[in-house]
C-alpha cells in the first residue's frame, strides 16, 4: 500500500503541481468510496456471469438461444453442440445459475430461453468486435 500511496502521490504531484498528504488522504477516502460502491458482492456476480461465458460450449448455448429469441428444447440445443447429454446438462445448468438462461419442464421435455440479461450481454459483444 505504501508503495500505491507514494505513486499516487507522484501521480498527484504531476497533475495539480504540488501535493499535500491531505490531497494524497482525500484522494485515497474518493477512491474507496467508488470501490465501496460497486461492492464486493457485485464484482462477485458479475464474475460468475462472466464465468459462465468463458467456455465455448456454454457461450454458443447462450448465443443460440439469443439468436433463437424463442425457447428451444434441450434436444434442439444437443443438436448444436458436440457434448455429452451430462456436458449438456451441466453447462445449461451453469447458466441457469448465472441468470443467463431460463428452463421450464414443458410436459417430458425441458425447454431453455435466454434471460434479458443474456441477450443485453451478447447485444454488447457483438457492438464490440470488429466483424
Amino acid at each position: 500500500m505504501a508503495r500505491a500511496t507514494e505513486r499516487l502521490q507522484r501521480y498527484l504531484e504531476d497533475e495539480l503541481g504540488e501535493c499535500r498528504s491531505e490531497d494524497v488522504e482525500e484522494r485515497l477516502d474518493e477512491l474507496s468510496t467508488l470501490e465501496a460502491a460497486i461492492g464486493p458482492e457485485q464484482v462477485n456476480t458479475e464474475l460468475d456471469v462472466l464465468s459462465a461465458l468463458a467456455n465455448e460450449t456454454r457461450y454458443t448455448l447462450v448465443r443460440v438461444l439469443v439468436a433463437a429469441e424463442a425457447e428451444l428444447c434441450v434436444c434442439e440445443l444437443h443438436a448444436v453442440v458436440d457434448v455429452t447429454e451430462s456436458g449438456l446438462s451441466h453447462a445449461l445448468s451453469g447458466l441457469v445459475e448465472a441468470g443467463l438462461v431460463e428452463g421450464r419442464k414443458d410436459g417430458r421435455w425441458k425447454k431453455y430461453r435466454a434471460t434479458n440479461r443474456a441477450v443485453a450481454l451478447v447485444t454488447v459483444l457483438e457492438g464490440s468486435v470488429d466483424e
